[in-house]
Formats: structure tokens, C-alpha cells, sequence
């Protein structure tokens, strides 16, 4: 877009009482954000759900003399900016009716060709929390996935780590504008996330920091992606709003389970509990339930194993499969009287065991 056309996309962006939703009713009614700027109060009036209050302030100059400032601090910075309906603004995100219509970026984000998963989780990350979310990113590194998370303490400070570690792109999406950094103790990692993706953000440069724009930008963390994980969250968190938002995209979400009694894990046993949420014990799951798949040359060699020793349960498919042959998933759920959310798991198991092999259309046969 041209640096005028910017400056009044910024401008609409800036007015108080105009989110996101409502900015792009206006946008697609009248065509531009100029238009809108340049249109009369009257006719912006009968445009269904917008009312006198929601335009108070629209046409007042500082809109138009704070973008301009903005835009220095853009050009000065190396700021790069994706309008909701350029090419470069991330695709998923267009999706979001709340989404923002501009998007800032520093680093170096390639969303080309590849899955993009966001894990969350609190702040007050387990040692058992850290060595799972480690585990996950580093399984899930031959599909190539990009890591998606909030740059803050805990969980997303690991998620970010272990994407850098295992040569992963990885994107934090921040809270405030690209001229500061939050919290401060993390300045000594935005080198590397820069150089393995960068981050994002929709807050200017002249935003005051607010405590609200966490939950404000955890949208734009569940929107980039295709599904959500949550680590550990405790009864209630910004992690829990994630999912939640996540939920309400209709994308998929996963929650690792813990103990009863474990305060971190409260919050996503009751995601599973309330069908908020997968059950993810086995890193595995996530692929297999988002039906990724693996380049030819990339794709683990599986070597049967003799004398194979299989539990109860994989006891109990192996024989339903060798008397059937082959079976759809759903069908071996129901006549293994196993759940599905259970099943993909165990069978992902006997698949590394080399008991079993799948088949497109979620079909499974012995090996």
C-alpha cells in the first residue's frame, strides 16, 4: 500500500471508540479507510450497527497527525506493516473478524508452507511442564512447524527457546509496541527469535503499557494458528482466554493433562473435561490429529520389532486387526470399546512399535 494509504488505515486504526471488528465494517462499506475518513457522518450512520457513539471522536484531526508520527517511528525502525488485506498479512489471521487491519513486524517472518502452532501456558511453569513443552517442540521439529507464543515468563519464554534450539521459526506476539520489550530480562533473547522469525504486534509505539493488552493480544496468538496448546495453566489465565478464543476461530485445541491435585494443571484438566480440548499426552498427537504430513525424506524409518510386548488395550486392537484386516479409526473405537481421543494416542504408539502402520482416510492395518 502507498505511505498515504497507510497513514489513514494508522489513523482509523488510532480512533478510540473503532476496533478492529468495526473498522473493517466501515472499510468494506466505503472502500478505503480515506473514504471512510473522508466520508460524511450521515451516510456512516446507516450503515447497520454503527450508531453516533461509536464515530465520536472519527474525524478529529490527531488521528491524522499522530499516524504521521507513527510513520516516522516505522521508517526509522525497519518496521514492517501488513495490512488485513495484503498478501502478507498472515493468512489464518485473515480469518478473524476482530483481527487487527494493521499488523507491525520486526525480524524475519517467512509464513510460507508451513503449519503454525501457538503453546501457551502460565507463568509459573513446572520443571515437569518445561521438560513436556521441550519435548513436544523438539518431536514436532522434522514437520517443520512454526512456534507461536506470548513472549512472556513460564511457558512462552520455553516455547520460543525450543523452537530457536531445534532450528524452528518462531513468533512472539507482543503486548505493547515494537519500541520496547516486555519483560526486560527477555532483551538477551530477541536477537535469536529475530533471526529464527520475529515478532508481531498491533500496539503503537505511543501505546501505554496496560495489563489489558495482554488479553487483547492473545487474539492475534490463537488467530495466526491453526491450533492451540496449553502447557499448564492453573484454574484461571491468560492462557485459558487463548484457548477460548481459540475455540470461537473453530481451530483446534490441545491440553496436556496433570494430577488432581497439581495447581497448574487445574486449568487444562478442565478444558479436557468440558470438550475445550484434546487430551495430549504424546507429543504425537499433534500431528496425527492435524493431519500433517511428512516429506518422504523425512519420514522416520520404522523397523518391526520381534517379540513385541503390547498392553492391554493394544493387545486388544492388534487382534480386532488381525481378524479384519484393516479398519477405519472410528470403527476400531467403537468395537475395541476404546475412546478416540485414547485411540489416536495408542495407536501412535504401535505404530513407532511397528505393529501397525496407517493409511489414508484414517485407515490402520498391521504392519
Amino acid at each position: 500500500m502507498t505511505e498515504e494509504e497507510l497513514i489513514y488505515a494508522l489513523a482509523l486504526q488510532h480512533v478510540p471508540k473503532i476496533g478492529s471488528t468495526i473498522a473493517k465494517k466501515l472499510i468494506n462499506h466505503c472502500g478505503s479507510p480515506k473514504a471512510v475518513l473522508n466520508e460524511r457522518k450521515s451516510k456512516l450512520l446507516k450503515i447497520d450497527g454503527i450508531g453516533s457513539i461509536t464515530l465520536e471522536g472519527l474525524f478529529d484531526t490527531i488521528h491524522l497527525e499522530e499516524a504521521e508520527n507513527e510513520l516516522k517511528f516505522i521508517k526509522g525502525n525497519n518496521i514492517k506493516v501488513h495490512y488485513f488485506t495484503s498478501d502478507t498479512y498472515p493468512e489464518k489471521l485473515k480469518h478473524c473478524l476482530d483481527g487487527p487491519i494493521v499488523l507491525f513486524e520486526s525480524g524475519n517472518i517467512n509464513l510460507k508452507r508451513q503449519p503454525i502452532i501457538s503453546v501457551v501456558g502460565t507463568r509459573k511453569i513446572t520443571t515437569n511442564g518445561i521438560v513436556f513443552c521441550e519435548k513436544l517442540i523438539e518431536t514436532l521439529s522434522p514437520y517443520n512447524p512454526i512456534i507461536v507464543s506470548g513472549f512472556a515468563y513460564g511457558t512462552d519464554i520455553t516455547a520460543h527457546n525450543a523452537a530457536v534450539k531445534n532450528n524452528l521459526q518462531t513468533i512472539g506476539c507482543l503486548a505493547h509496541g515494537l519500541n520496547q520489550i516486555y519483560p526486560k530480562v527477555h532483551k538477551k533473547y530477541v536477537a535469536d527469535i529475530e533471526k529464527h522469525g520475529g515478532f508481531y504486534s498491533d500496539f503503537w509505539s505511543t501505546d501505554d503499557f496496560d495489563r489489558n493488552n495482554f488479553l487483547k493480544r492473545n487474539r492475534i496468538i490463537a488467530g495466526l494458528s491453526e491450533a492451540t496448546i496449553v502447557i499448564e495453566s492453573a484454574e484461571k489465565g491468560g492462557s485459558l482466554v487463548t484457548a477460548d478464543i481459540a475455540n470461537s476461530y473453530d481451530r483446534e485445541v490441545f491440553a496436556v493433562p496433570g494430577r488432581p491435585t497439581d495447581s497448574q494443571s487445574v486449568g487444562c484438566n478442565n478444558l479436557i473435561k468440558f470438550q475445550k480440548a484434546h487430551l495430549l499426552s504424546n507429543p504425537l498427537d499433534v500431528p496425527y490429529l492435524l493431519n500433517w504430513q511428512l516429506e518422504n525424506d523425512k519420514k522416520p524409518v520404522v523397523q518391526k520389532q520381534l517379540f513385541v510386548e503390547l498392553e492391554p488395550d493394544e493387545k486388544r486392537i492388534y487382534n480386532y486387526l488381525k481378524e479384519n484386516e484393516k479398519e477405519l479409526l472410528d470403527v476400531i473405537s467403537i468395537q475395541c470399546q476404546i475412546p478416540t481421543y485414547k485411540l489416536a494416542g495408542i495407536l501412535l504408539n504401535m505404530e513407532l512399535k511397528g505393529v501397525v502402520r496407517p493409511l489414508p482416510g484414517k485407515l490402520f492395518e498391521l504392519a
